[in-house]
C-alpha cells in the first residue's frame, strides 16, 4: 500500500483527492473510511482524479484515499468457468453469502477461491526450458474445459522444480522457473492487451446456429461484430442465443448496464441447457459478468475490459472464445457522465471526444492468433457488442463510431420486430466482410453449393425490395408471372428460412448442414417453378402444391434426421412439379 491523501471534491462517481503525489494513472485506490474501490483516471500536480466503482453516497470531504501502487488487474486461474462477477471481478455468489442479496459498499472478496484444491497434472519436468506462455500443467476445471497453467509472461528459463500430480490450491507454488515461483493464480491488468506471437486474417466461420448469420452474413472466429437495434427488437435474446449455441470453447457474457431481470434469465437458462456439440451443460463453458443498470455507472467500463482480459487468457490456451457485451451504449453513457463531471469539452450529443478510440480499444482486442509459448497453438477471441441507439436512430454517435471499427453488422429492424419476425435482422442493410474468408470452409465441410445458393437468395430478396413499391401502386396481381414468383419465393426465404424461434425446441439451433439443405430445397422449388412458368403454368397453381406446406415445416426436422428428411423433401418437390406439368398437359390436350 502506497501513501495516500484526502478527498478534496466529490461529484457522483467522480472523486478528486489531494496529497496524492506519486500516484500513477490507472492505479487502483481505496476511497474513504470504507475503502471503496476506485481508479485514477487523471493526475494534476498532487491532485488525482478518481472514478469510483461503488456508490459514493455519504462520502465526505477529508476522508482518506489510499493508493495500492497497482493497476486494476484481473485474477486468472482455475475457478473462472461458471463464475458470476460484477464489473470489478467481485464474485457475486460469495458476496451474497457475506452480506445477503444487496451488495454493500466496501465489501471485498477474492475473485478466485483460495482454499479450493484443484487436481494438477504437470506437463513439464525438471530441466525443461520454458518460454513465456508455455504450458506448465493442466487442471480439469469442468467436464467441458481443461484449464492449462501457463508460464507467466514475464518469466522464462529452466524448470528447477515442479510438483508431482496432486491436489493444490491456486496460491501454492506448483513450479519454480529460474528462481521464481509459479502459481496457478496469475494477474493481468485489464486495460493492457495480452501479447501474442502472430495475428492472422480469420478464415474459419464461427457457427452460431442462426441461419441469417451463418448463411447470409457469416461471422468468422476472431472477428468483431455489432448488433444495433432499438428498444424491443430482441438484442438481448439474440446475444443470449449466440452465447448458448455458438461453436466456441468458452463463452463470456457481459451484462453492461442492462436490466437485472435479463441477466437473471440468462443465468437461469444457462444452468439448464446442454451444448449440442458436447452434451455438457453450457454453464460449464461460460463466464458471466453482471454489471446491471442499478450498479455504479463507472464500473461499466471495467466490466467490458475484464471480460476481454478473461477472453484473451483462455484464447492463449488455444481455445476459441466468444465475448458478447450488452450493451456498449450503456458503457458510452457512463463515459459521457464521467466526462461531464470532469467538465471536459463535449463532442457530438455530449459524448466525449475519445468515444471512438475507447470503443476501438475494446473491439480491436479480438483476433485469430498464434499464442506465445510451447506447444504451438492457435486461438481466437470473437467480440460482439450490442448497441442501443435511442429511438432506433442509427446516425447517433455510438453506432457510427462502432461502424468504423467492426467488420460484420447485424442491424435489428423495428418494423420486422413489430411484424413478429425474429431474429429481426434486416437483410438489406446488414453485411459481413468475412464472406470471402470463410467460403472455402463451407465448400469443403458443408457443401459446394454454398456460394451460389447464398448469392441467389440475396438476389431474390433484393428483387423483392425493388418490387415492393410497384406492388403498392398497382397490386401484386398486375405483375408478370415471373415477378409474382419472385415475391412468393422471397416470402418462403423470409418465413421458412430467415425466421427462427429462439424458444423452439428444435429450431432454436440450426446446424450448417441443415441450413444449407433448407436453402437448397427452396432454390430447387424456385428452379422448377421457373421451368413450369415457361410451360404455361401459373404461380397460383404452383402455390397450391403440397410440397409448399412441407417446405414450411423444414424447421421442425431434428438434427439427426437431416440427410434422409431433405432427400425425401427434394424428391417430393420434383414429384409435385412433374405431376403439375403432366396435369397441365392433359388439360391442354382436352
Amino acid at each position: 500500500m502506497t501513501s495516500g491523501g484526502r478527498i478534496y471534491r466529490i461529484s457522483g462517481p467522480l472523486v478528486i483527492a489531494d496529497g496524492m503525489k506519486g500516484t500513477m494513472v490507472y492505479e487502483v485506490v481505496e476511497v474513504g473510511e470504507e475503502g471503496l474501490i476506485g481508479e485514477v483516471i487523471g493526475v494534476e500536480g498532487e491532485k488525482a482524479v478518481i472514478q469510483v466503482y461503488e456508490d459514493t453516497s455519504g462520502l465526505r470531504v477529508g476522508e482518506p484515499v489510499r493508493g495500492t501502487g497497482q493497476p486494476l488487474a484481473a485474477e486468472l486461474g482455475p475457478g473462472l468457468i461458471g463464475a458470476i462477477y460484477d464489473g470489478i471481478q467481485r464474485p457475486l455468489p460469495v458476496l451474497e453469502g457475506i452480506v445477503g442479496f444487496f451488495v454493500k459498499r466496501g465489501v471485498k472478496a477474492s475473485p478466485l477461491p483460495r482454499n479450493k484444491k484443484w487436481h494438477f497434472k504437470p506437463l513439464v519436468k525438471v530441466g525443461d526450458r520454458v518460454e513465456p506462455g508455455s504450458f506448465i500443467g493442466v487442471v480439469d476445471e469442468t467436464l467441458a474445459v481443461k484449464h492449462y497453467i501457463m508460464t507467466p509472461l514475464d518469466i522464462h528459463g529452466t524448470v528447477e522444480e515442479v510438483v508431482s500430480e496432486g491436489d493444490y490450491s491456486i496460491v501454492e507454488p506448483i513450479a519454480k522457473v529460474s528462481g521464481r515461483d509459479v502459481f496457478m493464480l496469475q494477474k493481468w491488468p485489464v486495460r493492457r492487451p495480452r501479447p501474442i506471437s502472430e495475428k492472422y486474417e480469420p478464415s474459419e466461420p464461427l457457427i452460431t446456429g442462426q441461419r441469417i448469420i451463418d448463411f447470409l452474413f457469416p461471422l468468422a472466429k476472431g472477428g468483431k461484430a455489432a448488433i444495433p437495434g432499438g428498444f424491443g427488437t430482441g438484442k438481448t435474446v439474440m446475444l443470449q442465443t449466440l452465447t448458448k449455441w455458438s461453436w466456441v470453447d468458452i463463452a463470456i457474457y457481459v451484462g453492461c448496464g442492462e436490466r437485472g431481470n435479463e441477466m437473471a434469465d440468462a443465468l437461469h437458462s444457462f444452468r439448464r441447457l446442454l451444448d449440442p456439440r458436447t452434451g455438457k451443460l453450457i454453464v460449464e463453458r461460460s463466464v458471466f459478468i453482471a454489471n446491471t443498470s442499478n450498479m455504479p455507472v463507472a464500473a461499466r467500463e471495467t466490466s467490458v475490459f475484464l471480460g476481454t482480459t478473461i477472453g484473451e487468457y483462455f484464447r492463449d490456451m488455444g481455445y476459441h472464445i466468444l465475448l458478447v457485451a450488452d450493451s456498449t451504449s450503456r458503457w458510452a453513457e457512463a463515459m459521457r457522465e464521467i466526462s461531464g463531471r470532469l467538465e471536459e469539452l463535449p463532442g457530438e450529443e455530449g459524448f466525449p471526444a475519445y468515444l471512438g478510440s475507447r470503443l476501438a480499444s475494446f473491439y480491436e482486442r479480438s483476433g485469430y492468433v498464434k499464442a506465445l509459448g510451447k506447444p504451438d497453438r492457435y486461438g481466437s477471441l470473437t467480440i460482439m457488442g450490442a448497441v442501443s441507439p435511442p429511438g432506433a436512430d442509427f446516425s447517433e454517435p455510438v453506432t457510427q463510431a462502432t461502424l468504423r471499427i467492426i467488420r460484420a453488422l447485424y442491424l435489428l429492424d423495428v418494423a420486422l420486430a413489430y411484424r413478429r419476425h425474429y431474429p429481426a435482422i434486416n437483410w438489406l442493410t446488414s453485411y459481413s466482410l468475412y464472406t470471402e474468408n470463410i467460403s472455402d470452409w463451407w465448400f469443403k465441410n458443408v457443401g459446394p453449393e454454398y456460394r451460389e445458393l447464398r448469392e441467389r437468395a440475396l438476389s431474390v430478396l433484393q428483387r423483392e425490395a425493388e418490387l415492393e413499391e410497384l406492388v403498392r401502386l398497382v397490386g401484386a396481381e398486375a405483375l408478370p408471372e415471373e415477378d409474382k414468383l419472385i415475391l412468393e419465393v422471397a416470402r418462403m426465404i423470409r418465413e421458412d428460412f430467415l425466421q427462427q424461434s429462439a424458444f423452439h425446441e428444435v429450431d432454436t439451433y440450426s446446424p450448417p448442414k441443415k441450413t444449407l439443405l433448407m436453402m437448397k430445397a427452396i432454390m430447387t422449388f424456385y428452379n422448377l417453378a421457373l421451368d413450369s412458368l415457361r410451360k404455361g403454368i401459373t404461380v397460383e397453381s404452383i402455390r397450391k402444391l403440397p410440397c409448399r406446406i412441407k417446405i414450411g415445416r423444414m424447421k421442425d426436422i431434428a438434427e439427426g434426421k437431416v440427410e434422409e428428411a431433405f432427400s425425401n423433401l427434394i424428391q417430393d418437390i420434383k414429384r409435385d412439379f412433374e405431376s403439375l406439368i403432366e396435369e397441365a398437359k392433359v388439360l391442354a390436350y382436352v
